[in-house]
């Protein structure tokens, strides 16, 4: 059953592929995460260890509730590893076990994310009339600037 919720079709698949992309940049994100907890070698091995799982764990909560958000509108969520590389703006990168490296990639990473979402939050309430996934999106926004200050903490 089509969703009847004020948008019309056009605007939320619109803004379904906006949110499907998200999707697809925080699962290489969380990926990636993953792949620094499993191989950090560092003098902070496990503080690093403990803070990239904790990132993980955030991000796999954030992936849930965007894919939700993809429902409420009335589309399907992405749910392949093909079609997140696809859509996605992040890159894998080469493996590292560098705490430099790793912790400079995920900021990066966390930066292009909070950019692309800033771009898209006047669009999706402007352009697409969705307040409710606009709102929303500054949610998801405000985590990935928490992580971002907190990694630029570890590269002073």
């Amino acid at each position: 059953m089509k969703a009847n919720i004020g948008i019309s079709e056009a605007n939320s698949k619109a803004v379904a592929l906006i949110l499907n992309q998200l999707i697809s940049d925080e699962q290489v994100l969380f990926a990636k995460t993953r792949n620094y907890h499993w191989n950090i070698e560092s003098p902070s091995f496990m503080e690093l260890h403990k803070f990239y799982e904790a990132q993980y764990t955030e991000l796999a909560e954030t992936i849930d509730e965007i894919a939700e958000r993809v429902r409420k509108i009335g589309h399907y969520a992405e749910g392949r590893l093909k079609d997140y590389l696809k859509l996605a703006n992040l890159e894998e990168g080469e493996y590292t076990n560098d705490q430099k490296t790793q912790l400079k990639n995920l900021l990066d990473d966390h930066e292009t994310i909070i950019r692309g979402i800033r771009g898209h939050i006047s669009k999706v309430e402007d352009d697409h009339n969705d307040i409710g996934t606009a709102d929303f999106l500054t949610g998801v926004l405000k985590q990935h600037e928490q992580w971002a200050w907190m990694i630029r903490a570890y590269l002073k």
